[in-house]
């Protein structure tokens, strides 16, 4: 259980970085940063593959299929939607709108034997964080016109999608043991970046036009970073927590994710965090002790 949960919460802090790379670059479209991650992503996954080739056999079609249509859910689909919402409405709100995540995982994966009534400190924890985070963040945005609700809009389908990848992964993985976690992320990888060659070729800049900006260097290294770490290295680690926990468990640890996005933010914007946000970081970390000790 220990491996489980520091695997999720390592998995949370590779996640956390998505946040914050379409800020750290300008001039490029969001096809572009969902592609230059996730074929980063697919290519890492080749090598992988290539290495492990002779003791690992290839996937079979309805497990190639099914890898196919959950990296469009959680991999392409989702962060190309996700980095939408980041440039409509900022960081900050996208990144509390998808930290709802555990709460919809826990609410719909709990295990048969747990009671509700254990579960219900860490979803109030949660929850009231949420609530204070987004009262206090909300306050800071300098827009609220269509713009801003659009990628609220956004975010929130970005929610929805992965809050389905999550189940169903954590679900396909208890199904399929002889399927070992990086041989899963491997699958996902390739499928996942072929989705995003198609995605760069028929609505990504042109190759000239992307090494011509000023900022390709940042861009290359941000998508490298972005692909090995927080795809490949963070899959590997979500699925061995999906396997050894139960799917309200690892929900409640994607909180994990919020939390180091928005230190990610604050740091980059070179700025602490106001008394309200870091209360809501607080029982943020008050709501998954409490999940982890109901689920003991």
């Amino acid at each position: 259980m220990l491996t489980g949960i520091l695997c999720g919460l390592a998995a949370g802090a590779l996640w956390g970085i998505v946040f914050v790379f379409p800020r750290m670059v300008d001039g490029y479209s969001a096809t572009d940063l969902t592609a230059g991650r996730f074929l980063a992503y697919g290519l890492v996954a080749v090598i992988a593959m290539a290495l492990r080739s002779r003791s690992k056999p290839l996937p079979t079609l309805a497990q190639a299929t099914t890898a196919a249509w959950m990296s469009l859910l959680g991999f392409t689909g989702y962060y190309l939607v996700l980095v939408f919402a980041i440039r409509d409405a900022g960081v900050a709100v996208p990144s509390l709108i998808i930290g709802t995540i555990p709460i919809w995982i826990m609410l719909l994966g709990k295990p048969d034997h747990l009671r509700w009534q254990a579960l219900l400190p860490g979803l109030a924890l949660t929850a009231a964080g949420l609530a204070l985070m987004t009262n206090a963040t909300y306050g800071l945005q300098n827009s609220g016109g269509p713009t801003y609700w659009r990628g609220i809009a956004l975010a929130t389908v970005a929610m929805l999608s992965w809050t389905v990848f999550g189940i169903v992964n954590a679900s396909w993985l208890k199904r399929n043991p002889a399927v070992d976690a990086t041989e899963w992320a491997n699958w996902l990888g390739v499928t996942t970046g072929l989705g995003a060659l198609v995605l760069a070729l028929t609505a990504g800049s042109p190759l000239p036009e992307l090494i011509a900006h000023p900022q390709f260097k940042t861009f290359a290294a941000l998508c490298l970073l972005s692909g090995f770490g927080s795809s490949w290295l963070a899959t590997i680690l979500w699925n061995i927590a999906s396997r050894r926990l139960s799917a309200s468990l690892c929900g409640q640890l994607i909180v994990s994710e919020t939390l180091f996005s928005l230190l990610y933010s604050f740091w980059l914007d070179d700025h602490w965090p106001t008394f309200g946000q870091g209360t809501a970081v607080i029982l943020f970390t008050l709501g998954i002790f409490a999940s982890i000790r109901a689920h003991r």
